[in-house]
């Protein structure tokens, strides 16, 4: 499966996570929000994006939860209202990176 944005293919798995996180950029995260329900990307999603787009390409990883929280300053109920699909599911999705093992 596959999407095309500004002429650019991008590879998706099944679960429509992108197969290569080096290709992400701010229109594919847009358009990977849309399938998540999250119509605009705020900058309050900028801040979970950004932190676990630095945090996947600092460790390799995405991080737990708890951490996730800890460090963006966001409760857990916060991060379901900005990604209904939750942050693993939804947050590294738009995040373009591979769909995690376990929790995030």
């Amino acid at each position: 499966m596959s999407f095309e944005i500004d002429g650019k293919v991008f590879e998706v798995d099944e679960d429509g996570f992108i197969v290569e996180p080096d290709l992400w950029n701010e229109a594919v995260a847009a358009y990977l929000a849309k399938t998540e329900e999250v119509e605009e990307l705020t900058e309050d999603h900028w801040k979970v994006v950004n932190y676990l787009r630095n945090y996947y390409f600092e460790y390799g990883i995405a991080p737990m939860v708890r951490k996730l929280c800890k460090d963006t300053g966001y409760p857990l109920k916060d991060i379901y209202e900005l990604f209904p699909s939750g942050p693993a599911k939804g947050a590294c999705k738009i995040a373009g990176l591979p769909k995690p093992t376990g929790c995030v």
